[in-house]
């Protein structure tokens, strides 16, 4: 039986079926390069037809697994080493970000040749997120040139979604903050970025990465201020930036005082160490009336207000004698309230617990604000 053993029949001209990926992996590193540096030279600087070469090119080349080495060639022309150079021993192309014309146009234009690649190849989008933070960090391999190009794209990038402003935090290194290069490099980012947009949509993005009150870092620590940052940005075309910068910082000064406040009179602390505190903070510019709304409201915030309304008065009273001391202390050249404070806390920002019996004792004297002020405006017409 073993002698008539046979060998199995085998199809004459069987093949085994290749999948798409196995025809992808033929393709190592150099080859792929060569393959789109060839094609895009071929193209020339029509951003039009480099984006038809694009699209389709991914169904064939690995862009999954070359996504650096193909954001690589489209940013700088080839490879690059670490630091930040071109690699040598490999191929290069002119058409790249870094050869371009260095205006706006032509960034929004290589934008657009991203945005369209990204859309096709969803894949692709948090390689490119850790492209742009690379290239962040070898900002000082770059020339001036390159990097004011660099800066330009990205701000349109982040203006439109694709990329996502946490990317910005590699401009907070140690080495770049030092020689000014990411002062320099977020100038010409924003500049773009709020060309795009405007300073609403740019605010937005940065307080939703916690972003918003880190800006001063851009500079070394010992010329972190306000006055230098302003006059930085201003000088370069972007006022409405930093005013924006301005109110953050004073903003965050607030809170942290308020804050502070808070913490010292819920411990107890005496009033004539408190005094002092506020005092010193007082010399960054905070103006006497901030500081008296912000003693208030971090008195009002230490006391559980009863929910019987015809006790809050009383207890309001007793309250604010417990505090007056403190409230005393700096009330010495301001108005406490203006009217139109008043005026506006009596017709909607009052708080909703205990209003009724606030509201009530207010009226009269609301009425007698509201009167005042139509006589001071009959008076100046009349003058007129």
């Amino acid at each position: 039986m073993s002698n008539q053993k046979q060998q199995k029949p085998t199809l004459s001209g069987q093949h085994s079926k290749t999948r798409k990926r196995d025809e992808k992996e033929r393709f190592g590193p150099t080859q792929f390069q060569d393959c789109i540096i060839q094609s895009l030279t071929e193209t020339g600087t029509d951003l039009e037809a480099v984006a038809k070469f694009l699209d389709p090119s991914g169904a064939k080349l690995d862009y999954c697994r070359y996504t650096e080495t193909l954001f690589d060639i489209l940013v700088a022309g080839g490879m690059l080493a670490p630091g930040g150079t071109l690699a040598d021993d490999m191929m290069h192309t002119d058409v790249c970000v870094f050869t371009a014309q260095e205006d706006l146009e032509t960034m929004q234009a290589f934008a657009q040749v991203f945005n369209k690649l990204i859309r096709r190849y969803k894949y692709l989008e948090k390689g490119f997120e850790d492209e742009v933070k690379k290239l962040l960090l070898f900002l000082k391999g770059f020339s001036v040139s390159e990097r004011n190009k660099l800066a330009m794209l990205t701000g349109v990038l982040l203006a439109n979604g694709t990329l996502n402003a946490s990317i910005l935090n590699s401009l907070y290194n140690e080495n770049l903050v030092k020689e000014g290069v990411s002062a320099a490099f977020a100038v010409k980012l924003f500049k773009s970025w709020v060309n795009e947009k405007d300073i609403n949509a740019v605010a937005s993005s940065l307080r939703k990465v916690s972003m918003d009150n880190r800006l001063m870092e851009l500079f070394p620590a010992n010329k972190q201020s306000v006055e230098r940052f302003t006059k930085y940005f201003t000088e370069a075309g972007l006022k409405e930036f930093s005013q924006y910068v301005r109110n953050q910082q004073t903003m965050g000064t607030h809170k942290e005082l308020q804050k502070e406040l808070q913490e010292q009179m819920s411990r107890g602390d005496p009033f004539k160490d408190i005094i002092l505190y506020v005092k010193e903070e007082m010399k960054k510019n905070i103006p006497e009336p901030v500081v008296i709304r912000i003693v208030w409201s971090s008195a009002m915030s230490t006391v559980e207000w009863n929910k019987k309304e015809e006790l809050v008065a009383e207890q309001a009273i007793k309250h604010l004698k417990q505090y007056s001391p403190l409230l005393a202390a700096f009330t010495t050249q301001a108005e406490v309230l203006s009217e139109e404070s008043i005026l506006k806390w009596y017709k909607d920002t009052h708080v909703a617990k205990g209003k009724s019996v606030f509201l009530e004792q207010m009226k009269n004297f609301v009425e007698w604000l509201k009167n005042a002020e139509e006589e001071s405006a009959c008076e100046a017409e009349e003058g007129d």
